[in-house]
């Protein structure tokens, strides 16, 4: 059985990873919902690595709304890139200025 402590390097890696996508990238809107998911899924994989060590299932029950959660936000994030595209004919973000109301 693994311990505690590789889950949670693991998960701080992912976490970092997805902190450097934003950090690095600010451009491209595709790289920031990538990088918003990997930071997503380290506080995913810190739920379970939780629940699995001290046997409940409430960790795994906040995943599932994670996951809801994270599914939503593509959905809108990905609409949002079309609608820019269309107008703007980039997916910059610099170009989001231009879908004020």
């Amino acid at each position: 059985m693994l311990s505690l402590t590789p889950i949670l390097g693991f998960a701080a890696a992912l976490f970092g990873i997805g902190m450097a996508g934003i950090v690095i990238n600010r451009k491209n809107i595709i790289t920031l919902l990538m990088s918003i998911e990997l930071m997503l899924l380290a506080v995913n994989t810190n739920f379970i690595a939780f629940s699995h060590f001290y046997q409940q299932m409430i960790g795994q029950v906040f995943v599932f709304f994670i996951l809801t959660v994270a599914a939503a936000e593509a959905a809108i994030g990905l609409s949002i890139m079309v609608v820019l595209y269309r107008q703007a004919r980039t997916i910059s973000v610099e170009k989001l200025d231009g879908l004020k109301g």
